[in-house]
This record gives C-alpha cells, sequence and structure tokens, in this order.
C-alpha cells in the first residue's frame, strides 16, 4: 500500500511532463481497480460466513454459550470493518462535488454528534464563525473526516491507557475563515499523542488502537488532499490534541 508520502512523490513525477502524468494516472487507476476487486471478491464469502453464522444460531441457540463464540463474530465483523475501510481508502480520492453551504452542513454535523454523546461524561463545544463562505466539496467524505476525528477525540477522553483524568473529558469543533481557506479545528483533553508516533499515524495500516484498521486517518488526510486541502495534528501527550481541517474556498476551477 502506497503511503501519503509515496502519492505526494508521484504527483512530483507526473508534475515533470504530460507523459509521465499521464502514465502514472493509469497505473493508479489499475491498481485502485485492483484493489476494489480483490475487496469485494472477499466481502461475498465473508458475507455468506456471516449468514451460516446466523443459521446455526437460530437452530441451535445453544451455541451462544459456547466459548469463544462471541470473539469468533468479533473477529468478522473487523474484517469487514477492515474491507469497508479499505475501499474507502481506494476511493477516498473520487469526490462528488456541489455546491456546499458550509455553516449549515457544520451545524448539522455537530448537533448530531452533540446528541451522540448527550448520555457521557464528555463536554462537547462548538464554534462556527457566521457567514462561513460555501464551498465546492463532496459532503459525504468531508462528514467521514469530521465524525472520523470526532469519534477519534471520544476514544481519547475516555481511554484511560497513561492518562489520569484531572478534569472533565472535553472535545470541541471550531471553523473560521482565515486567509481564502476555512479551519475546521477538532481538539479533546484527552491522552494525546506521543512524539514517537506522530509522524506515523497518517501511514496506512499503522495503528495504536485496540481493534483499530490503521485506515481511519489515511482516509481522512486524502480526502482532504483531493479538496485541496490539508490536515494537520498536533498533540501534547496526557494533555491534548487537535487536528486542523483547511479547506480552500476558491478552488472550484482546479477540479
Amino acid at each position: 500500500m502506497l503511503t501519503q508520502t509515496d502519492y505526494d512523490k508521484l504527483q512530483q513525477i507526473m508534475e515533470e511532463s504530460p507523459e509521465k502524468k499521464e502514465l502514472i494516472t493509469r497505473l493508479q487507476k489499475e491498481h485502485q481497480m485492483e484493489i476494489s476487486s480483490l475487496s469485494h471478491e472477499i466481502r461475498n464469502p465473508l458475507t455468506l460466513v456471516y449468514s451460516t453464522l446466523q443459521l446455526i444460531e437460530s437452530k441451535h441457540p445453544e451455541v451462544f454459550t459456547y466459548e469463544h463464540w462471541d470473539a469468533m463474530h468479533c473477529d468478522i465483523e473487523y474484517m469487514n470493518q477492515l474491507l469497508q475501510e479499505l475501499s474507502s481508502y481506494n476511493n477516498s480520492e473520487h469526490l462528488s462535488l456541489k455546491t456546499l453551504h458550509t455553516v449549515s452542513f457544520l451545524q448539522s454535523l455537530v448537533l448530531s454528534f452533540a446528541a451522540s454523546v448527550t448520555d457521557t461524561d464528555i463536554e462537547f463545544t462548538s464554534r462556527i464563525e457566521p457567514g462561513l463562505p460555501d464551498i465546492c466539496a463532496d459532503a459525504v467524505k468531508l462528514r467521514q473526516i469530521l465524525l472520523n476525528l470526532l469519534k477519534n477525540a471520544c476514544d481519547a477522553v475516555t481511554s484511560s491507557f497513561g492518562y489520569a483524568q484531572k478534569q472533565r473529558p472535553s472535545i470541541s469543533l471550531e471553523a473560521s475563515m482565515k486567509k481564502e481557506s476555512i479551519h475546521i479545528i477538532v481538539s479533546d483533553n484527552g491522552c494525546g499523542i506521543h512524539p514517537e508516533s506522530i509522524d506515523t499515524i497518517f501511514e496506512p495500516f499503522i495503528t495504536y488502537k485496540k481493534n483499530g484498521t490503521g485506515l481511519g486517518l489515511p482516509i481522512a488526510r486524502r480526502i482532504a488532499a483531493a479538496h485541496g486541502g490539508t490536515l494537520t495534528v498536533f498533540s501534547e501527550p496526557d494533555r491534548r490534541t487537535r487536528f486542523t481541517l483547511t479547506l480552500p474556498v476558491q478552488h472550484r476551477d482546479a477540479f
């Protein structure tokens, strides 16, 4: 699997000449088709396995008491999640662009997320600058980025590993206009990311979370780059983490 650094190098080579751009573009498309085909071929028998397990359970409910039965279900669900995220990673640069009403989009997203943490100890705050301009974007994929960042923040503030909670767990989302870009910042006061790990969190299949696939953040960064934007991180272990998503406003002609 190519890393973001590899893609950046390929982009530089593509800019050297039209012939190189055409060749690399064709190779990338073939690579993406192979991954899609592989993911599809694995998902089909996996679905059959899951259906067979459900049939067994309906006819022999005693299997629920068998040792490792639940663990087997978890393993199958993990494989399915991995295949879904692999497909998302593969298609993260394919955008369906439309005019996005930024303020209403973000307001809807924060209301949805706020509802999901209502029954927890997490304090969630948001500040969306009024009058943010509309942008040309893929609303589904941008929502995917932000929900992934917010979910990661939830995991960070509720994790007890290496983190003694001394204050109420809190998460915030702020959106503002800076120069010609919209900056969306997701912050938390959770366990943070250690310096030796922070350079690798955007690399595919590298994860520091139990049952993580290591694809969520690489997908998010690739979607940001496909929009002509960036996704960066700043973190202090045991104190706070801040992800910043930047999206250019005047970018329609570049697509």
